[in-house]
């Protein structure tokens, strides 16, 4: 394997660059950083492209490089320069974009996000959906990044497995899903009580709102139930992801 010393290095750009959403979509990569995530990546079949190693790591790059991959050994300094965590797991590597699934192909069970744009809720919702039984994840125009670093790192590998969706228009996506027969319940704080709501049925999509400003008017409009959970305490809400994770429980209980 090679040893790269220079930050100036063609690879060591290369991932650099994807921790940018333009550098991911200009080269169809995005970065993977760990081991953990780096098999699970490999389980759920994405192409594994370049790797940056620390040498205590060499046996894990050997192995990759057996697998196709350019594998390198870096000092940590370049490492930290190419991750965006301040205490890098000793690996990263690129792998291909996964594919979003189609609106059409749109499976039974989704939870919708509605310009959540914290890369850690995001990836908690996706995480959560994928331990409840969920079956997609859709995104509405202003959400977080899916394939972003932090957002991939908070789903810890549920974002390898568990389909996700992306729509420009998400009321007109709903809108749509409703006509050919899913049910769309929308988190809302001034909605009725989550605990008396009627079955949705076998086919239903939970939105989940903004951290800030909740679900949108036409998101609202789409929507055929409007729900929150009982605050029976001092707080005014609950984070977006801790909500979600309650709701989504609830309903595949109720499945």
């Amino acid at each position: 394997m090679d040893h790269i010393t220079s930050a100036k290095n063609p690879v060591v750009k290369d991932l650099r660059a994807l921790r940018d959403r333009k550098g991911r979509e200009a080269s169809g990569r995005f970065l993977v950083e760990g081991e953990v995530m780096l098999r699970e990546a490999l389980k759920c079949g994405l192409a594994i492209h370049d790797v940056l190693a620390e040498e205590a790591l060499a046996p894990l790059a050997e192995e990759l490089a057996a697998k196709g991959a350019n594998a390198s050994i870096v000092p940590r300094s370049l490492l930290e320069s190419v991750t965006d965590t301040r205490t890098p797991q000793g690996i990263c590597a690129s792998f291909d974009l996964p594919r979003p699934l189609p609106l059409d192909k749109a499976p039974d069970r989704v939870v919708a996000l509605d310009g959540v744009q914290d890369p850690g809720n995001v990836g908690t919702i996706w995480r959560t959906a994928d331990a409840a039984g969920f079956q997609g994840l859709m995104l509405g125009a202003a959400c977080a990044d899916p394939l972003s670093p932090k957002v991939q790192r908070a789903a810890m590998g549920s974002g390898f497995r568990l389909p996700f969706m992306q729509v420009g228009d998400l009321p007109a996506a709903l809108i749509g899903l409703r006509q050919r027969g899913w049910t769309v319940i929308a988190s809302d704080l001034h909605g009725e009580d989550f605990y008396s709501h009627p079955d949705p049925g076998g086919k239903f999509i939970l939105v989940v709102g903004s951290e800030a400003h909740g679900i949108s008017d036409a998101t609202r409009v789409a929507a055929d139930m409007l729900l929150k959970l009982p605050m029976r305490g001092g707080a005014e809400s609950l984070n977006a992801a801790v909500a979600a994770g309650i709701m989504m429980y609830e309903l595949m209980r109720e499945q």
